[in-house]
């Protein structure tokens, strides 16, 4: 395979690896923090043990590895760290001579009843643990009740692990041979960690789970990489690098929404401890990189909005497509703004999405329907952002980034809203992968954060 370097004037640069569930990142930025070179791939899932859908780590940790040398090997970029960031409710099971016993096990694996049979009850009820651990009960996506699943399930393998890392460090792990543990993938509803306590939960130490101490994210190896020396990171939760930016650029309290399929509200200056009523409402916590809790609460927003699309386009017989040339019109969107009842959804959002008794009758266009569908999304959107405020409010500022924030509608429609906010659009390429970079810059270049762009852009409500 080519080296994705040519050779050249060489050029100090952060390397980072930004793993989704779908696509993988091999990012190289530069010391103002530019993308300097990115290539971008996608495996084909393979079958865990039990025949269930998952990442090939295997075809992962290969493409990591010629990444890396083939940069590394070539006098254009000069590598000074290296940096990983993942999706979470990932762990990684290793034998005594460190090497990996098992497959990525799927988070969207089927928790089985009798895994967590009394577990709750043990620790106060679901509730309770819930609350505490910040976590709610979401079967397999706590990932560290994926430790118990395996305990019950595959006892063979179980009696063989001696380590167990999250996802970004297993990774880093294989370029460092260091086990470590940090704060933004503990936090990342796991059920491992007592928010109460600031410290692993109970049930780690009763089950007898070893675990690293968690250590900063701005931990760095020095590593030596095909003769180079270097540096490399403990990797970082892909939610609390997306932060990491926003963090970085001001010292006022902000919201941060980060939207797409799934609308992610995250609060980093929400210290009030998460409430049973939250946990019901689908909210969470994450951590920071600064270790304090990010009050979250998530929609199923893009979903939503594009089956429902759909819908309106059967209506009007024209194109799903047709809503990308719908122009926001100011009278509809201060008209729509001042009515309290809902119309697409008279009810809220139904279970499945999709209100079948909606009458779409009364709308003459797919410009009409289309507007008013975006204003009850951002009527359920501004609920979900409403369980992240804190009591004694002080953010002023809010962030919008991803797929709705080039969505005219959606922006002023949010904007008329929330009028004593100031509401931007950020259009940063690659957050998560900055932020992961920005999480080793200093050690990496011994030089603070250079001033940095996010594409912010101040929204009006009309």
């Amino acid at each position: 395979m080519r080296s994705p370097c040519k050779k050249y004037i060489t050029m100090d640069v952060i390397a980072i690896f930004d793993i989704g569930k779908t696509n993988k990142k091999f990012l190289l930025y530069s010391k103002d923090l530019h993308v300097v070179h990115q290539e971008e791939t996608a495996f084909e899932e393979v079958k865990d043990d039990d025949g269930f859908a998952c990442d090939d780590i295997e075809s992962l940790e290969a493409w990591m590895v010629d990444r890396l040398t083939g940069c590394a090997k070539n006098d254009k970029y000069r590598i000074k760290a290296i940096n990983i960031t993942t999706y979470g409710a990932t762990l990684m099971y290793l034998d005594e001579n460190g090497k990996r016993l098992t497959p990525v096990y799927n988070y969207l694996k089927p928790m089985p009843e009798d895994v967590l049979e009394g577990f709750y009850e043990r620790y106060g009820g679901v509730e309770e643990f819930s609350r505490k651990t910040a976590s709610p009960a979401l079967g397999m996506l706590n990932s560290g009740l994926q430790i118990l699943w395996l305990k019950k399930n595959k006892p063979a393998i179980f009696q063989m692990v001696t380590t167990i890392l999250h996802f970004p460090q297993y990774l880093s792990y294989l370029f460092t041979g260091k086990i470590t543990s940090e704060y933004t993938s503990l936090g990342c509803h796991t059920a491992m960690w007592d928010f109460d306590n600031n410290q692993y939960h109970q049930w780690i130490h009763d089950e007898e789970i070893r675990l690293p101490t968690p250590v900063s994210n701005s931990t760095l190896y020095d590593e030596t990489v095909n003769g180079y020396e270097t540096k490399t990171g403990i990797g970082i939760h892909d939610s609390s690098a997306s932060l990491v930016p926003y963090i970085a650029i001001t010292r006022e309290p902000f919201i941060l929404i980060s939207t797409g399929t799934w609308c992610i509200f995250m609060n980093p200056f929400n210290e009030e401890p998460l409430t049973t009523e939250q946990l019901r409402k689908d909210s969470l916590c994450y951590m920071s990189i600064r270790q304090q809790q990010v009050k979250s609460s998530r929609l199923f927003l893009g979903y939503i909005h594009d089956i429902n699309v759909e819908v309106i386009s059967r209506h009007f017989g024209i194109s799903k497509e047709f809503y990308k040339n719908v122009k926001a019109s100011g009278q509809k969107i201060i008209r729509l703004s001042k009515k309290k009842e809902r119309h697409f959804f008279k009810n809220g959002v139904p279970s499945g999405y999709v209100d079948h008794d909606a009458v779409l009758n009364h709308f003459l266009t797919f410009d009409e329907a289309y507007h008013q569908l975006m204003s009850d999304l951002v009527d359920i959107s501004i609920e979900s952002l409403s369980l992240v405020i804190a009591s004694d409010d002080r953010s002023k500022t809010i962030y919008i980034s991803g797929g709705f924030a080039r969505n005219e509608l959606f922006i002023h429609f949010f904007a008329a809203r929330l009028p004593d906010k100031k509401v931007y659009t950020s259009e940063v390429d690659n957050a998560t992968a900055l932020g992961a970079a920005m999480a080793v810059y200093e050690g990496a270049f011994g030089a603070g954060i250079p001033e940095i762009d996010l594409g912010l852009k101040l929204i009006a409500g009309f």
